[in-house]
């Protein structure tokens, strides 16, 4: 079989029309390449609490969970996992998971707790060291994001990322963090899921600060963090990677977005056009020109037209602009968990907002099987659909997974469906590497343990480790998923039963 499997193929595939190439769903026994990177994550709101200690500033998260009727059951991330305090017992968890790397974040307000350089905290640094330090010890290395939606609330108190003085203000935060730790971090990620911060925080107002402008102020969000990230790995480029020799990418968000009949054309332009305003979004400008992608162009021109604006809802970028944003990624992060339906949905324009702006009508096939979160359904095939996807779209540049992973309600120590998850979404992506030739270098499981899930607080789990958060020690407890991830990380892939290998 050739490495190149074409599109409408892996659509038909996805659409249940598989009668002429059913040996494509049998199991495929191989590893992965030498030298995969195996990781999972956690993010800093998330698990490490200590929300108010040793000079940490509040974040915009801080409030919001405040804030009655936000998030489920009135949690919060004071003290979530502890993992302020029990780095180390988190760092043991990883050893026996047999990872090589670590995927955590840095909290911005924890180092600067104004977000400017007026203070600069330094037992949050020290924190940062500790752990990074403790990794490093027992044979792990850190991979860095340097913002995971927490932002400093001082800086969110002078409009956050609708002020444009925030690119300068990031910059200065990263240089902070390349200076301080970049002698031991070789793995940086500017901004995780920016889709979420603009769409999620500034658009719907379903996570912090809470904002609701769903026409413009996602736009204008974006448009800030796109500049921050480029800022960002030009100050990398010019005083940093001579002697750090590290790489800068950004993780971005996707869902798969299958055409509803992949035999129609116009429901296949629907789906193209879902995934440009998702992904191409932030990859476009960043990967290949400098400038959004042209059909979210051409759609945001003319809905903010037909609304009698003079300009458009959707910024532009300077020529200096373009020149400075233009391959600034040594990588793509794919936080990857499920898929779409795609179809046409013409969209009223009044009020406007991101989602109208598409012009496509999204929903999920009632077949598939659920989860713990209403979004998040079982869609193994769309995995290596969407890898196949970035490898036409960005020329196959590297890829790597940075998250994955299914939620449950309960915490189950025996979390069978975990284990089938892994096993079969792990099992796509490795046919994309071997069958399809995805440029794909390494894959991070989310989550390390169960933790604060933003909105819905405790109420959704989806760690390795099981977190009692009734216990004030929050002892941490292997469930059957992480037992199955150590083996698949120790046979770096699948191996064949027999110990003969398996192709399709």
């Amino acid at each position: 079989m050739s490495t190149c499997v074409c599109l409408v193929s892996l659509l038909l595939l996805l659409s249940g029309h598989e009668a002429s190439r059913r040996y494509e769903d049998d199991f495929y026994y191989g590893t992965f390449p030498d030298g995969f990177l195996w990781s999972t994550a956690t993010a800093a709101y998330q698990v490490e609490g200590a929300w108010n200690e040793d000079g940490k500033g509040p974040s915009i998260w801080d409030v919001y969970v405040r804030e009655p009727g936000k998030i489920v059951g009135g949690a919060t991330g004071d003290v979530s996992c502890d993992s302020y305090h029990n780095y180390r017992e988190d760092v043991q968890l990883l050893k026996t998971l047999g990872v090589s790397h670590y995927r955590f974040s840095i909290s911005w307000p924890r180092v600067m707790p104004y977000g400017n350089g007026t203070v600069i905290n330094q037992s949050g640094l020290d924190y940062y060291n500790r752990l990074i330090n403790e990794l490093l010890a027992n044979g792990i290395q850190p991979m860095v994001t340097m913002y995971h939606w927490d932002l400093p609330e001082a800086i969110e108190e002078d409009g956050g990322w609708l002020n444009g003085d925030i690119v300068d203000l990031f910059t200065g935060y990263a240089k902070l963090c390349f200076k301080t730790f970049g002698d031991r971090v070789k793995f940086w990620i500017t901004f995780n899921e920016p889709l979420v911060v603009a769409v999620g925080g500034y658009g719907d107002g379903g996570k912090a600060p809470g904002l609701h402008q769903p026409g413009t102020y996602p736009y204008i969000v974006a448009h800030n963090i796109i500049k921050s990230h480029a800022s960002t790995y030009r100050l990398y480029d010019e005083e940093f990677r001579a002697l750090q020799k590290g790489q800068v990418g950004i993780t971005l968000s996707m869902v798969y977005n299958q055409p509803k009949d992949p035999n129609s054309a116009a429901d296949r332009d629907a789906a193209e056009r879902a995934s440009q305003f998702e992904h191409g979004w932030f990859a476009h400008p960043i990967t290949v020109n400098g400038e959004y992608p042209d059909v979210m162009r051409s759609q945001v021109d003319m809905k903010s037209k037909e609304e009698g604006l003079t300009t458009s809802r959707l910024p532009h970028f300077t020529d200096d602009e373009k020149r400075r944003i233009n391959g600034t990624a040594d990588f793509l992060g794919l936080n990857y968990y499920t898929s779409n339906l795609a179809s046409p949905q013409a969209s009223p324009f009044n009020p406007p907002s991101y989602h109208s702006d598409q012009d496509v009508l999204l929903e999920q096939d009632p077949k598939w099987p659920k989860s713990g979160s209403s979004w998040l359904r079982y869609t193994p095939k769309g995995a290596r659909a969407v890898l196949n996807w970035l490898k036409v779209t960005y020329k196959n540049m590297p890829i790597y997974v940075t998250e994955n992973g299914v939620s449950d309600n309960n915490g189950s120590l025996h979390d069978f469906y975990r284990v089938n998850y892994y096993r079969d979404y792990l099992d796509e992506m490795l046919k994309a590497v071997r069958l399809d030739g995805c440029n794909l270098r390494g894959y991070t499981s989310w989550s390390l343990m169960d933790n604060f899930e933003w909105a819905r607080g405790y109420s959704e789990k989806f760690g390795l480790h099981y977190v009692n958060f009734s216990d004030p020690a929050r002892p941490r407890i292997p469930k059957d998923s992480a037992k199955f991830i150590a083996q698949v990380i120790a046979d770096n892939g699948f191996k064949p039963p027999n110990s003969e290998e398996h192709s399709l």
